[in-house]
C-alpha cells in the first residue's frame, strides 16, 4: 500500500506548472487532495486528470491575498477532516523584474501579500489540523533568488527570502513534537509560465518538467531528513 494511502493534502497553486504536476503525484500514490487556485477552470482540469488516473481530488477556488477566505477554507476542511497530513505553499506570483528604486509599492504589497502573508496566514489556519497528523508534512516551494540576490529580482526575492526565513522559525518552534516536518523546497530551473515570463528567450525545452519537480517532492517524504531543511531539485 502506498504510504500516501488515505492521506489529505493541501496543494496551493495547483491549477498548472508545478502545483499541478506535484497535486497529480500525490494523488496517485493514493492522497487525497484539496486543490486551490484562482482559476476554476484549471482546477477541474486538474481534478480531471486526476480522476482519470484513479485518484481523488477535490477543488477549492479562492483568492489567497483574502485572509477571510483562507479562514473559510480551513473551516470547511476541518468540518470535513480531522487532519491534514500535507500542506504544500506552491503559490505565487512574480511581479515586475526591475530596478529596486522603480518597485511599485501596489504591486509589491500585492506581491508580499500572495507569496508571504497567504502562507502564514495557511500555516495559522491550518495548524492545528497539522499538529493532528501523526506525522504531518509541510513543504514551501522557494526560490534561488530567496538565498542569493539577484539584480532586478529585489521585490520576488526578497518575498522568497522571507518567506524561508519564516518556515524555518516554524520548524523550529514545531520540531519537539516529532511529527511535524518542514521542507523549503527550491525547484530550481523549471518549465512553468513565470520561467517563461522571466526568461522570454530561453528554449522551455532546455529546463525540467515540472513532473521531475513533483517526483522528488515524493522521495523527498519518504527520506529521513530534518525539519527546516532546504531541498534544491538538481536536472
Amino acid at each position: 500500500m502506498s504510504t500516501l494511502q488515505g492521506r489529505l493534502a493541501l496543494v496551493t497553486g495547483a491549477s498548472r506548472g508545478i502545483g499541478a504536476a506535484i497535486a497529480e503525484a500525490l494523488a496517485r500514490e493514493g492522497a487525497h487532495v484539496i486543490l486551490t487556485a484562482r482559476t476554476t477552470a484549471g482546477l477541474e482540469q486538474v481534478e480531471e486528470r486526476i480522476h482519470a488516473a484513479g485518484g481523488t481530488a477535490t477543488i477549492a477556488p479562492l483568492d489567497l491575498t483574502k485572509a477571510e477566505d483562507i479562514g473559510k477554507l480551513a473551516q470547511a476542511i476541518s468540518g470535513r477532516w480531522e487532519k491534514l497530513d500535507l500542506l504544500v505553499l506552491n503559490a505565487a506570483t512574480l511581479g515586475s523584474l526591475t530596478p529596486v528604486e522603480h518597485i511599485d509599492v501596489k504591486e509589491y504589497t500585492r506581491l508580499i501579500n500572495l507569496n508571504l502573508l497567504a502562507p502564514q496566514a495557511l500555516l495559522a489556519a491550518f495548524d492545528p489540523m497539522l499538529k493532528g497528523s501523526d506525522r504531518a508534512e509541510v513543504v514551501a516551494v522557494t526560490s534561488s533568488v530567496g538565498a542569493t540576490p539577484r539584480a532586478f529580482w529585489g521585490a520576488y526575492g526578497s518575498s522568497k527570502a522571507a518567506l524561508e526565513t519564516l518556515l524555518g522559525a516554524y520548524a523550529d518552534e514545531t520540531a519537539h513534537s516529532g511529527k511535524l516536518r518542514v521542507t523549503v523546497l527550491d525547484p530550481g530551473a523549471t518549465r512553468t509560465q513565470m520561467r517563461a515570463k522571466a526568461f522570454p528567450g530561453e528554449d522551455p525545452a532546455e529546463v525540467k518538467a515540472p513532473e521531475v519537480v513533483a517526483e522528488r517532492l515524493l522521495q523527498l517524504l519518504g527520506e529521513d531528513r530534518a525539519s527546516g531543511e532546504k531541498v534544491r531539485v538538481e536536472a
